[in-house]
């Protein structure tokens, strides 16, 4: 007699989503992915897939790099408004210390290789998943389309999560951290040549850039404001901050296009949820643990997530491979959360002492002690034994 094949339904197109997806579809399960949003869209940002979310994406088969020659290993760097050097990171140190450096990508083109590689009609647009009920020891999710009954259900759903709110009704949601940021990608060849991977520290305020693997530079700026602020003038608001800082931030500003800046308030969950299942339902990513960007690690742990629970749900129990999964990942992902957090208190601050202070501190850092810092992180992505 055949066995049936299980089906699991994943709320949510975006990173993490896609990557449970492809990686449950490798493991023999029929993957059904719910995206509100009508179709795939090419605005977006960038992402810096770091060392922890490349090893992870090797132990489901599957490599994020664009085709055509390997980009080449990717510095990174922090520097002052006036140009001077805070701290370094050599990308051959960092590939012998972690196998390899972090690969930068537009995000778009990275969702886009993900579902290329999902089976044909897996991904459904349009279709919001709206709840999930539990009957007879399946999952029923509710769609505008009609139900689907699946044997498991991963809550992919983005930082303001339905899913999260329907089933944990206490928890106190987002916390802001008094930060708004822009994100824009210039395409390549609009850019200046030689630009590296650095993020520039200021008053209250940073500027960021990221050379991407196709010729593109992901540019992002944050600064300290009040929650909802949205200036009338994006280009002017931000050559007010940043247009005296060093080469080549005003040439960018110069260069971007104000329809394609997204900007965003920055939010982390104001505390853990009490877990990261509940019945016949996963979260992972952002609904399951937002963080703000400041350690470069909310995509990374959302494919660490994926990859981890499609490793456990390969055994035969799907409630046990579900607890399994938060033993697994509440822990690491909390502790990332908050550290994140701390890191954006250092980088935001304002007072002059204050800052003057924090920049001869990372000035007077060892080298091997900022690499130490980062060993959790990018070498932190383990798979668990399989649940029972």
């Amino acid at each position: 007699m055949p066995v049936r094949q299980r089906h699991a339904v994943v709320a949510g197109a975006g990173i993490g989503g896609l990557t449970a997806a492809l990686a449950l579809a490798r493991r023999g399960w029929r993957v059904t992915v719910c995206e509100r949003a009508g179709g795939p869209t090419a605005v977006g940002a960038g992402i810096v897939l770091a060392p922890n979310a490349l090893r992870a994406f090797d132990a489901i088969g599957f490599d994020p790099a664009p085709e055509g020659p390997r980009p080449a290993g990717m510095a990174m760097g922090l520097r002052r408004p006036g140009g001077g050097w805070l701290d370094r990171a050599d990308p051959a140190v960092l590939a012998a210390r972690y196998g390899r450096t972090p690969l930068a990508l537009h995000r778009s083109a990275l969702t886009t290789a993900l579902a290329a590689e999902l089976p044909e009609g897996a991904l459904r647009y349009g279709t919001a998943v709206t709840a999930v009920d539990e009957a007879d020891g399946h999952a029923v999710v509710r769609t505008p389309a009609g139900d689907l009954t699946a044997d498991a259900v991963i809550a992919a759903d983005g930082i303001h999560s339905p899913l999260r709110r329907r089933r944990f009704p206490r928890h106190p949601g987002l916390h802001y951290s008094g930060e708004t940021a822009w994100r824009t990608v210039l395409p390549a060849g609009t850019a200046p040549a030689g630009v590296a991977a650095a993020e520039t520290w200021g008053r209250g305020q940073r500027f960021g850039t990221v050379p991407l693997a196709d010729g593109g530079l992901y540019a992002y700026a944050t600064a300290v404001a009040p929650e909802g602020y949205r200036p009338a003038d994006v280009r002017t608001e931000l050559l007010r901050r940043f247009g005296t800082w060093h080469h080549p931030v005003p040439a960018l500003l110069e260069r971007i296009d104000p329809a394609r800046v997204l900007q965003h308030d920055l939010y982390d969950l104001a505390a853990p949820l009490p877990r990261l299942h509940d019945g016949r339902t996963a979260w992972i990513g952002d609904a399951a643990h937002a963080m703000t960007p400041n350690l470069g690690q909310g995509g990374c742990q959302a494919v660490e997530d994926a990859v981890v629970l499609a490793h456990l749900l390969a055994g035969p129990d799907v409630p046990a491979a579900l607890a399994a999964y938060t033993r697994a990942r509440l822990a690491r992902t909390d502790a990332i959360r908050v550290r994140a957090r701390r890191a954006g208190r250092v980088a935001a601050v304002g007072n002059p002492l204050a800052v003057a202070a924090r920049d001869l501190a990372f000035r007077a850092l060892p080298a091997r002690v900022s690499l130490r810092a980062l060993d959790d992180l990018f070498d932190g992505f383990r798979l668990p034994g399989r649940a029972a």
